[in-house]
């Protein structure tokens, strides 16, 4: 009879042909354990931090309570301040993970999302500005995964960072919501200055779609020229 090809086969101690393959224990997958490290990695935890701390925030916006209106906004600014903090430890600690660089842009866009819809339920925000800011990321986003699926290789441009700092501001002036006095405008000015932190709120929202919706524009001009650019002759 002819052996098939392939690992040599062993007798085994009874005389008997075993082949050594089956006779090799399975390889155990690596993957499970490494995922598992990067689900305890200290910056993916505070990521997942910044996910949990989004129902309290919702609960809290209130149009009638000022104490659970400033809570909600101090609980943002929490997770404003994890998103730093887990970007500089992944990069100090040498933990930068695939799994972070999933997690991290998502717990932004939940976050965001979620408290423009709830604003937009309570009558605090018009519709139509917050259909504005999700279909620009969405657009944008999908055209990134185009571009990185294709190897196309696009400018960034800083109206992505001023957008994000625009909006940062916004939602957390529109989460607070109610006046209060301008800290330090009596020993300054000599009178005490009320700000309604809902209209500086909204009106920096407007700011943040106007950039949002120029740096879109500028992001699809730079994809398309990309796409339509010649491919390079190998030499």
């Amino acid at each position: 009879m002819t052996q098939m090809a392939g690992r040599p086969s062993e007798p085994d101690g009874s005389g008997n042909v075993v082949s050594s393959s089956s006779a090799a224990s399975p390889a155990v997958p690596a993957g499970g354990s490494s995922l598992r490290r990067e689900l305890t990695n200290l910056p993916n935890l505070i990521t997942v931090g910044r996910v949990l701390l989004i129902p309290p925030v919702l609960m809290l916006i209130d149009n009638y309570n000022p104490l659970r209106s400033l809570l909600a906004g101090l609980l943002y600014m929490v997770a404003a301040a994890g998103d730093f903090l887990d970007g500089y430890l992944a990069r100090s600690r040498n933990q930068v993970s695939t799994l972070g660089k999933f997690l991290d842009p998502l717990a932004d866009k939940l976050m965001v999302t979620a408290v423009l819809v709830t604003t937009v339920a309570l009558a605090r925000v018009p519709a139509w500005l917050v259909v504005v800011l999700i279909a620009r990321d969405l657009a944008i986003n999908g055209l990134r995964g185009i571009a990185s699926a294709q190897g196309l290789v696009i400018a960034a441009s800083d109206g992505g960072k001023i957008k994000t700092a625009l909006q940062l501001i916004a939602i957390l002036l529109l989460l607070v919501h109610f006046r209060y006095p301008l800290i330090g405008a009596e020993m300054v000015l000599g009178q005490a200055i009320n700000v309604d932190y809902h209209r500086v709120g909204l009106l920096m929202l407007y700011l943040s779609a106007i950039v949002s919706v120029v740096s879109g524009g500028q992001y699809m001009r730079n994809f398309f020229t990309a796409a339509w650019r010649p491919a390079a002759r190998p030499q």
